[in-house]
């Protein structure tokens, strides 16, 4: 890969990450999570939000995958067809979420986006880098908020949108696991690997830091940020196991899932909160 120059990055709140890709006039793209308008419940606004956000990931990951096939053209032929691939799924669901978004009455560029991820993933060097972050990091992480997701949106009275995440979430399956089967293919045959993919954890830390919300600060839907998350998420097992995660890694995310949960509470304890 030839090396970044300076008018394709950013700097955020001192840190650096990729510049974001071209977007239509109707498209408002923010820097900060205050930017957005993430609602709590699941009211109507609330629903085009959450579908209008997931449309725009989705069409990251297609530009985050295809940029990663441009950048690396010396790849593994049997990596650059699972890449495609994927580049066709991320298309499609693209397609999906923006038809659920219309049948709910929104609208592409409704709402405020973020090329967060693309942001990050796609300032990576290294293809360990891009696939550590972008497959077994952030898609990985969709895969357990889907799964919770489904459970959401059915209790909302919209099986329809549940039946769509359904579909998408098998796919993000594949994408993970061949993430993970190519990476643990190649740090056993160089174990230099190991470092780029610490290195690219150590950089979405960093960014994720520099990110975080000040106390009491708001987004633009005028809800509080900090402590606050757009959806509770537990570990997925049974998807993460057939993505291929290790037995190791799993039990490591449940444990620090565990220690989330006694934070939370011993914060509400602390706080007087039921």
């Amino acid at each position: 890969m030839r090396p970044l120059q300076e008018h394709e990055k950013k700097i955020i709140r001192g840190v650096e990450q990729r510049r974001d890709p071209a977007r239509e006039d109707c498209f408002e793209v923010v820097q900060l999570h205050s930017g957005l308008m993430d609602f709590t419940g699941m009211g109507d606004a609330s629903m085009r939000q959450r579908l209008h956000r997931h449309m725009h990931n989705e069409m990251q990951n297609l530009e985050i995958t295809a940029q990663t096939l441009l950048d690396f053209p010396e790849a593994d032929w049997d990596l650059r067809l699972q890449m495609a691939r994927q580049c066709w799924d991320e298309s499609r669901h693209t397609r999906l979420v923006h038809r659920r978004l219309e049948a709910h009455g929104g609208h592409k560029g409704e709402f405020p986006v973020m090329n967060y991820e693309w942001g990050v993933v796609c300032l990576m060097d290294s293809l360990e880098g891009r696939l550590t972050l972008q497959n077994r990091t952030f898609e990985a992480g969709e895969m357990d908020l889907f799964r919770q997701l489904m459970r959401t949106w059915t209790e909302a009275g919209d099986p329809e949108t549940a039946e769509m995440l359904d579909g998408v979430l098998a796919d993000e399956v594949a994408h993970v696991r061949f993430g993970n089967r190519w990476l643990k293919r190649a740090s056993k045959a160089n174990p230099r690997v190991l470092l780029k993919i610490a290195q690219a954890i150590t950089h979405l830390r960093k960014v994720t830091a520099a990110l975080a919300p000040d106390p009491g600060e708001k987004n633009a839907a005028g809800v509080e940020l900090t402590g606050w998350k757009h959806v509770e998420t537990n570990t997925n097992v049974e998807d993460r196991e057939l993505a291929e995660f290790d037995r190791e890694e799993i039990a490591e995310l449940l444990r620090r899932e565990g220690l989330g949960q006694l934070a939370a509470g011993a914060a509400s304890d602390a706080a007087g909160v039921d």
